[in-house]
């Protein structure tokens, strides 16, 4: 088992987050029309509130998304997404944790970096134009992410002659263009994108395979909450799939995950706690920061 020790941590902002554990991150959605049916737009003493819970519950980071981004989404405007995500980042910046601001425009992650964000995560991993100049222009940490396709195309016929090694491939590349540009590696987390242009096979192959994709060195998050993955492997509709979520949050540490996304906190937190005790340790990344 490789552990590396408590002083290593990935960097974002001024956090430094350990590397010894795994962490949760909490998502807000700052919309209408989230898949989760949670969304909490234009609605701050929610978002505020919601945010509370969810720290309580024990989220470690939150991550504040104001573009639906479920298969077969409309894009919203620059102007509507900034007016949706601004606003609740500097509502939660004095909350003690870092904020995640779930945006593949550039436009976007600036105006919440400005706002007190501290982590840029991003489906599009970095390849909109601009997109890599922002991160690389300040201390943020950032979460390279990989999908086939965009949000309205991506899940239509998502094909892959080897979905592990195609997968991995674009994000070591996307990391080291990342280092290249000036992102340190310790600023750097990659996320493998579970539904983003993938079949449930894919989705299946990828959580089987996440083991490898730990050992490259780079922290990983992983986001299986409420999918319709879970739903097709459980038959439950996506507001009854806490259960499944649990499970897969569980199955993603135990193959390397460092980092889940998830919409129950306190359910995954209890679950994490209970493995922790029984000195269920998994893997964490083994390059060095």
């Amino acid at each position: 088992m490789n552990t590396p020790s408590a002083a290593r941590s990935f960097h974002c902002g001024d956090y430094r987050l350990p590397l010894d554990r795994p962490l949760i991150m909490g998502i807000i959605n700052a919309t209408p029309d989230s898949f989760s049916g949670d969304g909490v737009a234009f609605d701050l003493v929610r978002a505020v509130a919601q945010a509370e819970q969810f720290i309580a519950d024990g989220a470690d980071v939150l991550d504040i998304g104001g573009e639906s981004t479920r298969p077969g989404s409309d894009p919203v405007s620059i102007e509507e997404e900034l007016c949706r995500v601004v606003p609740v980042i500097e509502a939660l910046s004095g909350l003690g944790v870092p904020l995640s601001i779930d945006s593949w425009k550039p436009e976007v992650m600036r105006a919440a970096l400005a706002a007190g964000a501290s982590l840029v995560n991003d489906i599009n991993g970095l390849r909109a134009p601009g997109a890599l100049d922002v991160v690389a222009a300040t201390d943020a940490g950032v979460c390279i992410m990989h999908m086939q396709g965009t949000p309205q195309t991506m899940q239509v016929s998502p094909s892959y002659a080897d979905v592990c090694g195609e997968v991995t491939d674009f994000l070591l590349q996307s990391a080291q263009r990342a280092q290249d540009a000036g992102v340190d590696r310790s600023r750097i987390m990659l996320d493998p994108g579970f539904g983003f242009g993938k079949t449930s096979a894919h989705n299946l192959a990828l959580l089987q395979g996440l083991t490898e994709l730990s050992r490259c060195g780079y922290p990983l998050l992983v986001g299986l909450s409420r999918k319709s993955v879970l739903g097709r492997l459980t038959g439950r509709p996506v507001t009854d799939r806490v259960a499944a979520s649990v499970a897969a949050a569980l199955a993603s540490v135990a193959r390397g995950a460092w980092m889940v996304r998830v919409h129950d906190v306190a359910a995954t937190r209890d679950a994490l706690a209970v493995w922790q005790v029984a000195g269920v340790f998994p893997a964490r990344p083994s390059g060095e920061n």
